[in-house]
């Protein structure tokens, strides 16, 4: 017994890693957190350029984050964009599925675990005749999934949600 309890006190204090620097207090000290919690200092270039994606130069309201998870990191990106440059935006991401439009809003009280909310943005499931896809899953580099999902805010101009699981 003496020797289990042993072993499993080494396999559990070898085993735990510290924050990464960038993870880390400006003291050099690292700290406790807990799981998710949202990184500090992510621009949406940043964002961006981890999901694979270009934001578009007619992009305005441009929002990122990024969640860091037990297992897996969730990342957000939002920007509107005039209606009319929406369809070459979903065209230029290629998604491996037909977009479709989801037409009623899902009614659940499911809570994302990365929720748009963060950026102060209603989630996209929440409205009605928003357009989405997957567009890839797994994906180049190291992302796991990645999605899109788009909602007209009047006849001019429409929301762009990208969300990937890292």
């Amino acid at each position: 017994m003496g020797t289990f309890l042993m072993a499993s006190a080494v396999g559990l204090t070898t085993g735990c890693a510290g924050p990464r620097d960038e993870e880390k207090p400006a003291t050099g000290r690292s700290v406790e957190r807990r799981v998710p919690y949202w990184v500090g200092g992510m621009d949406s270039q940043t964002i961006a350029k981890r999901l694979g994606v270009r934001i578009p130069q007619d992009a305005v309201e441009v929002k990122a984050a990024y969640q860091k998870g037990f297992q897996d990191d969730g990342l957000l990106l939002a920007f509107v964009l005039p209606s009319g440059k929406v369809d070459e935006f979903l065209k230029e991401l290629d998604p491996e599925e037909p977009v479709v439009t989801q037409e009623v809003p899902f009614a659940g009280e499911a809570v994302p675990v990365t929720p748009f909310a963060h950026l102060g943005l209603p989630e996209p499931d929440s409205l009605a005749g928003v357009r989405k896809a997957q567009v890839c899953a797994p994906c180049e580099d190291n992302l796991n999934a990645l999605h899109v999902a788009v909602a007209a805010l009047d006849g001019k101009r429409s929301r762009v949600y990208l969300k990937a699981i890292d």
